[in-house]
């Protein structure tokens, strides 16, 4: 196994990793390396490979968390630079494995009773059932806590499930998708696995997206869609719970906004230094060495507080505040690193071609869901001050 970090590693701290974590990042590597030179032309026509969930999960990726499907014990510093890699050849395969290994599994395996996870969680890491995660709703997002307007209602072992979800990533061709909704009997937050071929259940694609094309996002529709008791999470009983599955995912997110930027930074690096601008390569002048300069400093500032947040994770005394600086400070320096970097590379910066423009427009989306950079920061703000400040 040859294993040498990335020109964005500023002070190599992925070589801190086991020797068994080094050889699965090095068989990602190899994978996303494989499937690289399709992306542009995938992204343009806003298509996913849908063929590269079997490929994602032999690699070993999908499911880390969980006993039932990890491939050796890790850390959440560990998934955290597997987010990084896939993020910083492509965005949209970060966030598909982001919705079914986080989200979709996350809620499964926080949530699940034993029997939902022993059957579900195998499934979805081996990539035969693909997952989606409905929470967002066309007139909820930033304040799902109150105003989620999905419900659920109780019908002897059955449950009937009505209302509207949107943004969902994976919708359109998930097997199941965890559903969100309020009971209408005590008014809590509820969570529910819902096979999408269920009556009712009718999901759209959103079009004409510019940030993450090929993730196809879709509007829900549940109209009297029924589940069976044994389809409800146990362990969903509050949103408490909801924010608990958002919470073990948000610094994951923060760590692909990271390994996007060194995307960016790298296709920069590289045209720096096969340009020639005035007789020298790019690389060679004084402004182009001051972006790049900031744009590795963004890096590595990002990077030390999302690994510092990952390790809090793994020792138990993650809070949500460490989350939430974590996932606002590495989107916001992520928009400015890929908008440097496309700087650097001047009219070329738009175009697919020069590797750049694809991360210019994919940290836009990575910069606003699982939680907004301003809701993030009100959440921090609160355990700094003792003030909650969001109404």
């Amino acid at each position: 196994m040859e294993f040498a970090t990335h020109p964005g590693d500023f002070f190599a701290l992925e070589s801190a990793l086991s020797t068994q974590e080094k050889e699965l990042i090095v068989r990602l590597r190899s994978y996303l390396t494989s499937i690289q030179p399709t992306l542009d032309d995938l992204w343009e026509r806003a298509e996913f490979p849908t063929d590269i969930v079997a490929g994602l999960s032999g690699v070993g990726i999908i499911g880390l968390s969980w006993p039932e499907t990890a491939p050796f014990p890790n850390s959440a510093e560990f998934r955290g630079w597997v987010s990084l890699e896939l993020a910083r050849v492509d965005a949209s395969v970060a966030t598909y494995v982001g919705v079914q290994a986080g989200l979709a599994m996350g809620a499964i395996g926080l949530c699940g009773s034993p029997e939902q996870r022993a059957y579900w969680l195998p499934l979805l890491g081996r990539g035969e059932k693909v997952g989606a995660f409905g929470l967002t709703e066309p007139l909820s997002g930033s304040d799902a806590a109150l105003g989620l307007q999905t419900t659920a209602q109780r019908r002897g072992d059955e449950w009937v499930l009505n209302g509207a979800k949107r943004w969902i990533g994976n919708a359109t061709w998930s097997d199941i998708c965890v559903i969100w909704a309020r009971d209408l009997d005590d008014n809590m937050v509820k969570g529910f696995i819902v096979p999408t071929d269920t009556p009712g259940y009718h999901a759209t694609k959103i079009e004409r997206k510019v940030s993450l094309r090929m993730v196809q996002n879709a509007d829900i529709t549940l109209t009297d869609v029924v589940v069976p008791e044994s389809n409800r999470l146990p362990g969903a009983k509050t949103f408490a719970d909801t924010a608990a599955v958002l919470r073990a995912t948000r610094a994951e997110v923060a760590w692909a906004a990271v390994g996007a930027a060194i995307g960016a930074y790298e296709a920069a690096l590289t045209y720096a230094k096969n340009r020639i601008q005035f007789g020298k390569p790019l690389a060679a002048h004084q402004m182009v060495q001051d972006l790049l300069v900031k744009c590795m400093g963004n890096i590595t500032a990002s990077l030390t507080l999302v690994r510092e947040a990952s390790r809090k994770q793994d020792i138990g005394d993650e809070r949500d505040e460490h989350a939430a600086l974590a996932k606002a400070f590495a989107t916001t320096k992520a928009r400015e690193t890929v908008a440097m970097a496309r700087e650097i590379l001047g009219g070329n910066g738009i175009v697919l071609d020069y590797g750049v423009a694809r991360f210019f427009a994919d940290v836009e989306a990575l910069y606003s869901y699982e939680g907004t950079r301003e809701i993030n920061t009100l959440l921090v703000g609160r355990a700094l001050t003792g003030q909650s400040a969001f109404v």
